[in-house]
């Protein structure tokens, strides 16, 4: 493909692999993701980005955790920033809670979607709850639906209501944690007994679901972050 121009265009979801920009003027460009054996001529700077996110926040070195005392140190560290972050939200009106900024997930949907990553991951691959959703579960805006999967995008419940279920799933996690041995952390899953659902019904890795469900608090923690300061910047 040549004489390709983009401009003033957002994209969503985007998946490249293998793909080659030669000649290519990139100005006024943001990317987040995933990054990973990206190359800017001549340079591989996947490692270069993670050194300056790890200077900015230290403790993000320990969301890599490498044995199970690893793992927990993580998930006090989560436990306690999210405690944070929730008084943040507290302070806010409960309206604003449901505000989206810039098309991304409101505070209500993120915590709502922390709840299914815990039942995807947790209870689901490593626990083997074939069917753990809870009806306020919200997977990922462009998953396809599943049957018996929940996905309501129009349902609103209070901060209570959703920290209710996000503080039961964080309690599955705290009690797994805190059993975990490097032993178990190095097996693999069994697969659950059934052909629907998600993640799919096959074996994981025990440390792959574990730095998934990590992955997911710290990132989606920081998103939460800057959508909250600029919605008490403009109220």
């Amino acid at each position: 493909m040549t004489g390709l121009v983009l401009e003033d265009v957002q994209v969503r979801g985007a998946f490249l692999r293998k793909v080659r920009l030669i000649g290519a003027e990139l100005c006024d460009v943001e990317i987040t993701g995933d990054i990973q054996n990206l190359t800017i001529n001549g340079v591989e700077v996947g490692a270069l980005i993670d050194a300056e996110l790890d200077r900015r926040d230290p403790d993000r070195i320990k969301m890599r955790p490498a044995d199970a005392d690893g793992f927990r140190e993580a998930w006090d560290l989560l436990e306690r920033r999210w405690t944070e972050t929730t008084q943040r939200a507290r302070a806010l009106p409960p309206a604003l809670l449901h505000e989206s900024v810039d098309g991304e997930w409101s505070f209500i949907e993120t915590l709502r979607h922390l709840a299914f990553a815990t039942d995807a991951w947790i209870r689901r691959a490593i626990l083997g709850d074939p069917t753990p959703w809870h009806p306020l579960d919200l997977p990922w805006d462009e998953m396809a639906d599943t049957p018996g999967v929940p996905r309501d995008r129009t349902a609103r419940p209070s901060l209570d209501e959703a920290l209710a279920l996000r503080q039961d799933r964080m309690a599955t996690v705290r009690q797994y944690v805190d059993q975990l041995t490097d032993e178990q952390l190095a097996a693999d899953t069994t697969p659950v007994t059934t052909t629907q659902g998600w993640p799919r019904p096959i074996s994981y890795p025990v440390r792959e679901c574990l730095l998934i469900t990590i992955n997911e608090e710290y990132q989606h923690r920081l998103y939460a972050e800057r959508d909250l300061a600029v919605l008490a910047a403009a109220n």
